[in-house]
C-alpha cells in the first residue's frame, strides 16, 4: 500500500491506497491560518501515524496547492498556509517515516488520479480542477509532465482582458457577478433566464481555456474536477459550441473526449501514484 495525502485549503484527506482505491482513510480540517510551521508539521505527522498505525506501506505521495520543486520535495508559498514559505516537506517526511516521499501540486495529483481512473491508456491527457481557482495537470506519453517547479499547465495565469483566464473560469467569475456557483446552479436548474445566460457565458470562457490546452498539448482527453465541475450539464453545450466554432483544427475537436470526475478521493489516489511515477 501507498499513502496518499491531498492537502486542500479546507480539508486534508489521507488514504492508504491499494490497487487504485482508498482501502482506508479519513479527512481532517486543514491547518488554522495562524498555525506555526512546527504546529502544522506536528499535525500532519500525527495524522499520518494515526492512519498507518504500524502497518507497512511503500511510500508517501502528497499534493499541495503550491509551487513545488519535485526533485527536492520543497514547497514554496503554499496557498492558504501562510507559514509554508519554503518547506523541505519531502526531506522532513522521509526522515520521520523512513519511506520514499514524492511531493507535487494538487492539480497534478488530481490529474494523475483521474488518468488512472479512466484506464491510463491515452498518450496525452489533461486534468482541470474548477473551484476557487483553476489548476491544470498534463500527462504526456503516460507520465505526469510537471516541469521544473510544477509550472506546466498553469494556463489560468495567461493574461486575459483585465485579469487572466483563471478569473473567467473559477469561482471569481460568479463572485464578480454578485453570486456564487452554487446559487447560480440552483437558479439555472429552476429555469432562471439570467442564471442560464451566466452559465452559457461560463461555458464559452472555459471553452477558451480548453482551446488553449488543445493547442498546447493536443490531448486525447480532458477531465474536469472540483466543485464547479458538478454543474457540467449547465455549461457543456456552450463549451462545445465555442470549440466547434472557434478552434482552428476541427478534427482535434471532434476527436476530443471530455468527462467529469468529482469524487473526493481522486486527488488522494493520484498522490499515492506519485510514488510509482
Amino acid at each position: 500500500m501507498k499513502l496518499g495525502i491531498d492537502l486542500g485549503g479546507t480539508n486534508i484527506r489521507f488514504g492508504l491506497v491499494r490497487d487504485g482505491r482508498v482501502a482506508e482513510g479519513f479527512s481532517v480540517p486543514s491547518f488554522p491560518k495562524e498555525a506555526t510551521l512546527e504546529e502544522t508539521l506536528c499535525y500532519l505527522t500525527a495524522n499520518i501515524r494515526k492512519l498507518v498505525a504500524g502497518r507497512p506501506f511503500e511510500g508517501i505521495g502528497i499534493g499541495v496547492p503550491s509551487v513545488v520543486d519535485c526533485e527536492k520535495g520543497i514547497v514554496y508559498d503554499t496557498v492558504n498556509i501562510p507559514c509554508w514559505k519554503e518547506v523541505r516537506l519531502g526531506e522532513i517526511l522521509r526522515a520521520e517515516f523512513g519511506v520514499p516521499v514524492q511531493v507535487n501540486n494538487d492539480a497534478n495529483c488530481f490529474t494523475l488520479g483521474a488518468y488512472h481512473y479512466f484506464g491510463c491508456e491515452l498518450p496525452s491527457f489533461v486534468g482541470m480542477t474548477l473551484g476557487t481557482g483553476v489548476g491544470t495537470g498534463v500527462i504526456v506519453d503516460g507520465r505526469l509532465f510537471s516541469g521544473r517547479r510544477t509550472g506546466v499547465g498553469e494556463l489560468g495565469c495567461i493574461p486575459w482582458e483585465d485579469a487572466d483566464l483563471e478569473t473567467t473560469c473559477c469561482s471569481k467569475f460568479f463572485l464578480r457577478r454578485g453570486t456564487t456557483g452554487r446559487e447560480a446552479a440552483e437558479k439555472a436548474a429552476a429555469g432562471d433566464p439570467a442564471a442560464c445566460a451566466l452559465w452559457a457565458e461560463y461555458g464559452r470562457n472555459l471553452g477558451r481555456m480548453v482551446s488553449v490546452a488543445m493547442y498546447a498539448y493536443d490531448p486525447d482527453m480532458i477531465v474536469f474536477g472540483g466543485g464547479i465541475a458538478a454543474s457540467w450539464p449547465l455549461f457543456q453545450d456552450d463549451l462545445w459550441t465555442y470549440l466547434h466554432g472557434s478552434h482552428q483544427y476541427g478534427k482535434a475537436v471532434s476527436d476530443l473526449r471530455i468527462d467529469v470526475l468529482t469524487g473526493d478521493d481522486v486527488g488522494t489516489i493520484g498522490a499515492a501514484y506519485l510514488v510509482s511515477q
